[in-house]
């Protein structure tokens, strides 16, 4: 079985913008670490090949064209690399790798991202109905997000289409559309599981003792939180708990209302960046802010930094109002800290059991919660033990394995007995490069 994942973010540097890229990386490595021939076809660094081979996983740079004149990353003139992106790319893919794969008797599945890739799974699909092989290739569309719904031609997609998306939560907004999708979560990669080193956890602990640290990354969006995450930041220290948030936004300006707001209400905020990159890193960062409440981060944070943020602090806020999935929550658990999430998309979340869960805009809540587990040492160690056993089920391993494998056998049969005999071209592809 041949995959091929379709999507805007990757990998790269130049295409991270957010939770999509995590979720593909993760995926496709994971297929191609089960020996599954995978590619990926993404908007990519136009700095770096087009076309790379690590073993079996193939990627793709679409679009280098367009980005080498925008360098500051994928979604920059988002419009006119989807416009190119849906009219070169499903011919090219067709033509070139498809076709020879499936003329030899294989089996293709296609996974494609978000709104961007819509247009370029209506236009492939009919490639393959034209070409009377679209019962030997299983397309699926997800949702992993609500952006552009309106934008989307939901009874075209449908009939070209198996609509996913990662929650239950989703699942319910996306009925309001007229969709049923078929739900199946992000998952993790195997290095997210990995537990921090002792020796940096000690050392991030020792330069904030007798502080008590709440994490939160996430963008500098309304959706998530942040002025329920000041909020509590201003109960806790009205309580006396010496409370530091440390803070990781992006460059919404959102960012700017959240920190001037933390002012307004009396808590000590500063900026700071990484002077080296690492744990090292963070670990100089942190220090010296015994008069600090909030501290912004101004840099990314790598995976082995936020491996010890995550499992160090008191607790990570992940608690959005608006969810699709809630990756940060369960990279938290996976390397065994405190996740409180909010109630939305967060599916792996058990309220007292593995998570601190906020259904509320209350400090309150969030307060009253984390006294208990404080008070109570032995029931924090039993919540992140739960958390991590619970991330393990969420491996991209495990994912691929027991659920996604499944849907794409049955999703395959039910593809050979539902294909019409008619297709119908879409007109987004009628203006396509021959």
């Amino acid at each position: 079985m041949q995959f091929h994942i379709l999507s805007f973010e990757g990998p790269d540097a130049y295409s991270r913008a957010g939770g999509i890229a995590s979720r593909v990386t993760g995926l496709v490595r994971a297929l191609a670490d089960a020996a599954y021939e995978t590619h990926l076809w993404f908007v990519g660094d136009p700095a770096l090949p087009g076309h790379e081979s690590q073993g079996s996983l193939h990627l793709h740079r679409w679009c280098q064209w367009i980005s080498q004149y925008h360098p500051t990353g994928v979604y920059e003139v988002e419009e006119g690399k989807r416009a190119d992106y849906v009219a070169s790319l499903p011919p090219f893919l067709f033509r070139e790798v498809l076709l020879p794969y499936i003329q030899k008797g294989g089996h293709a599945v296609i996974l494609a991202e978000e709104w961007h890739t819509v247009d370029a799974v209506l236009h492939l699909d009919w490639l393959l109905r034209e070409a009377q092989v679209r019962d030997q290739v299983t397309i699926l569309w997800n949702a992993n997000n609500t952006f552009s719904f309106d934008r989307i031609d939901w009874h075209r997609l449908a009939e070209a289409a198996i609509i996913t998306t990662v929650s239950r939560y989703m699942k319910q907004l996306m009925q309001q559309w007229g969709v049923n999708p078929l739900v199946i979560p992000n998952g993790l990669p195997t290095e997210a599981l990995i537990r921090p080193e002792r020796q940096a956890v000690e050392a991030f602990r020792a330069r904030l003792q007798h502080r008590t640290v709440l994490c939160k990354v996430a963008r500098w969006d309304p959706d998530k939180r942040w002025l329920l995450a000041i909020d509590i930041l201003g109960a806790l220290k009205q309580q006396g708990w010496r409370p530091l948030l440390i803070a990781r936004g992006g460059l919404e300006a959102h960012g700017g209302e959240v920190l001037a707001a933390a002012a307004l209400a009396g808590l000590r905020v500063a900026e700071r960046a990484f002077l080296e990159p690492g744990i090292h890193g963070l670990l100089k960062t942190v220090e010296n802010l015994e008069e600090i409440d909030v501290m912004s981060l101004r840099s990314p944070i790598t995976l082995p930094s936020r491996r010890v943020l995550f499992h160090a602090a008191s607790a990570v806020l992940a608690n959005s109002g608006h969810e699709p999935f809630g990756l940060v929550g369960l990279e938290t658990m996976a390397v065994g800290g405190v996740a409180c999430t909010g109630c939305s998309g967060e599916d792996y979340a058990v309220p007292g059991y593995n998570a601190l869960v906020l259904e509320t805009n209350d400090p309150r809540e969030f307060t009253a919660l984390f006294s208990e587990l404080h008070a109570n040492p032995q029931r924090e160690r039993g919540l992140r033990q739960a958390g991590s056993v619970t991330a393990r089920h969420y491996r991209w391993s495990e994912i691929i394995q027991h659920l996604l494998l499944p849907r794409i056998q049955f999703l395959a049969k039910r593809t050979t007995m539902d294909a019409p005999a008619t297709p119908s071209r879409p007109a987004q592809a009628r203006s396509r490069p021959v």
